[in-house]
């Protein structure tokens, strides 16, 4: 039975291109399972969704929300499954993707090697690309941004790292240059589910954070990379199902609206930058103008002038590069 925190909830994840639909959903604090296919759980948080995988082998999480979240995630967690928490993937260094990584992880177990069985007193394994590890620590002799128990316990560098856990074969594929420098897309290829983390949302523009090595050429290049795993059902909705940052589930129709939907603005910008117009000009030209009612916004965290001049100064920065 599942608790008062969490109920099951599919009206507020219907797959839609309503835009009143895709707009975060109002869980006035609590959180909604739904599943997906396979072994794998949508768990809708007040802030990011959170990726489950659920198995005779244990818990896997992708991404962990905020802090503040992180006993309601686990009781959620229970009403699925009894089992410890042995992974935790991270997405990116987000702190709304992060937060709980230490109380959640420490909630875990790691499987330990051969006939070692649970470590005693461990922690999950935290997987991560190397760049999320070092966002999240510091140089020595500063304070770093988060705890150590938070931090990465095994990171990669390679375009790809694999894990197969309950069953299933795990890929998580880095996406350079993105939405950050460390973003990336974990596949679940028996359950055939992806989850996005930041690199693709229902919700707004892409948040392209210039400051961490994102770019608008790396989302799109990261989008693409998904349209190539994702596989649709034959004249239907389905096949393979994209569990975005924030936002309703998808499949990959919705996915190839939103790269045609940035590849459009994309090369509006870019054919604005190569005629030397600076960024006031380019924002007064509005080239999000179309696609604002859908995506756009004036106020809050990511505004679309504020996703118009990351666009813009990723672009310039590149043909800068280009005529050097």
């Amino acid at each position: 039975m599942r608790t008062a925190v969490v109920r099951l909830a599919l009206s507020a994840l219907l797959v839609s291109s309503s835009p009143l639909l895709a707009q975060p959903a109002d869980t006035g604090g609590e959180l909604h399972i739904l599943p997906v296919q396979g072994n794998v759980y949508l768990l809708v948080t007040p802030t990011v969704n959170v990726t489950l995988q659920v198995g005779d082998d244990g818990v896997l999480l992708v991404d962990t929300a905020t802090e503040a979240l992180s006993d309601k995630i686990v009781a959620a967690i229970r009403t699925l499954s009894k089992k410890p928490i042995r992974y935790i993937l991270n997405t990116s260094a987000d702190a709304d993707h992060i937060g709980g990584n230490k109380p959640i992880a420490l909630q875990g177990a790691t499987i330990a090697g051969g006939n070692m069985g649970t470590a005693a007193g461990a922690s999950a394994t935290i997987y991560a690309h190397e760049n999320v590890l070092n966002r999240m620590t510091a140089p020595s002799g500063k304070e770093p941004p988060t705890p150590p128990e938070a931090w990465p316990t095994d990171t990669f560098f390679t375009p790809r790292k694999e894990l197969f856990f309950n069953g299933e074969a795990i890929e998580i594929l880095h996406q350079p240059a993105a939405h950050t420098d460390g973003d990336s897309l974990v596949f679940f290829r028996r359950s055939d589910v992806v989850s996005t983390g930041d690199l693709f949302l229902t919700t707004s523009y892409p948040v392209i954070d210039l400051a961490r090595g994102g770019s608008i050429n790396g989302v799109i290049d990261s989008l693409n990379r998904l349209l190539d795993i994702a596989i649709p059902k034959d004249k239907q909705e389905g096949g393979t199902y994209i569990v975005p940052g924030h936002g309703r589930l998808c499949d990959e129709a919705d996915v190839l609206e939103y790269r045609d939907m940035l590849t459009i603005i994309r090369d509006r910008i870019r054919d604005l930058v190569k005629k030397g117009q600076s960024l006031e000009q380019v924002k007064a030209a509005r080239p999000t103008r179309d696609y604002d009612p859908r995506f756009g916004a004036t106020t809050g965290p990511w505004t679309t002038d504020m996703f118009v001049e990351a666009a813009y100064k990723s672009l310039a920065e590149k043909a800068e590069t280009r005529n050097r």
